[in-house]
């Protein structure tokens, strides 16, 4: 419509209809601003994870993927990117399109790979946003059923008797579970020979195959094959107790005092990425957690439900980043 014809028109109307002309015209365009708010997810999420099909991030990735599709509208999809201890996976999530579509499902790898690796292609602090701390969890020290050793005692004695003859598997060099078994290594002054895998869960393949004989896996991704007597579980990595399997001793009360290693997962975005993204996912993902049957679910298999604030999770990952730089840097430690 022309400008003079528009002022036609406006000289043609009351008052009292232009008032509410406008009434009416603010009201629409109001409430569209949380109708255009709310339109994410408009597309499958991806979330990548950046390790092998099978070890314990992925299981518990996957087992949220779905409820999480439930609750967003749209597929969420696993993207499995595993190698270096996470590295690879984590850089490529760095580097993603920051709009709420790729989404990191990582592990506590990522507050310990930055002292690990001399040359990293991202910044575990700088290039994430946080979005929640998704659980913690255990390890669980397991042995192949062939090793004659029922307890950590035993262990510690066969190891050194054969320094450099017993065999820990990890998911790789850097991986959670490696640092898991260096810390219990460098503890117990034992010698081990390590076999890394292209993640955990070919790792858990290795040593119920015999490739090796010792494995700090989380305790989730463990517990399966510990009932069926694949694996013999002879300790706990946290300083308590797990109400999962209470019977199973800490390593700290077994014969290594002060050994303390608990694992955990959460989920960061791309720095960059929307704050509207950021809050629908968090939501979502809290939801998830806060459900009884969800809690029990992971408590069974020795996780312990989290969902704090991104500013909380923030802080977490802060502290677990200088707590495991002080150790790393202690027992000289370096991947690469």
């Amino acid at each position: 419509m022309g400008r003079l014809s528009m002022q036609v028109l406006l000289r043609s109307v009351s008052p009292f209809a232009l008032a509410v002309f406008c009434i009416m015209a603010f009201a629409l365009g109001a409430g569209s601003a949380p109708v255009l708010a709310q339109k994410y997810p408009e597309k499958p999420v991806r979330l990548l994870v950046p390790f092998a099909p099978g070890g314990g991030t992925d299981v518990l990735a996957r087992f949220i993927s779905v409820k999480l599709s439930e609750n967003l509208g749209v597929s969420v999809v696993i993207d499995n990117r595993g190698g270096a201890g996470g590295t690879i996976g984590s850089e490529l999530a760095a580097r993603s399109a920051p709009d709420g579509y790729t989404i990191l499902f990582t592990s506590a790898s990522h507050s310990f790979n930055s002292s690990l690796y001399t040359k990293l292609g991202y910044d575990a602090l700088k290039d994430f946003r946080p979005i929640t701390l998704v659980a913690m969890v255990p390890h669980l020290l397991v042995v192949h059923p062939s090793l004659p050793v029922k307890n950590v005692k035993e262990l510690i004695a066969l190891a050194r008797k054969r320094p450099g003859e017993v065999f820990f598997a990890s998911g790789g060099a850097g991986s959670s579970v490696h640092l898991a078994a260096v810390l219990f290594i460098t503890t117990a002054k034992v010698d081990m020979t390590h076999v890394p895998y292209k993640g955990g869960g070919p790792a858990m393949i290795g040593i119920m195959a015999g490739e090796a004989s010792v494995m700090f896996p989380t305790m989730q991704s463990a517990i399966p094959h510990v009932k069926s007597q694949r694996l013999r579980a002879i300790a706990i990595s946290t300083a308590t107790r797990s109400p999962a399997v209470p019977e199973i001793p800490t390593i700290a009360e077994a014969g290594v005092p002060g050994y303390d290693a608990t694992g955990w997962y959460g989920m960061l975005a791309p720095t960059g990425t929307p704050q509207s993204a950021i809050d629908r996912l968090h939501a979502e993902v809290v939801k998830i957690l806060t459900q009884p049957d969800i809690r029990q679910r992971l408590a069974n298999e020795g996780a312990v439900a989290v969902g704090n604030t991104p500013a909380q999770f923030d802080k977490f990952i802060r502290d677990e980043t200088a707590k495991w730089a002080k150790v790393i840097r202690d027992l000289k430690l370096r991947v690469d």
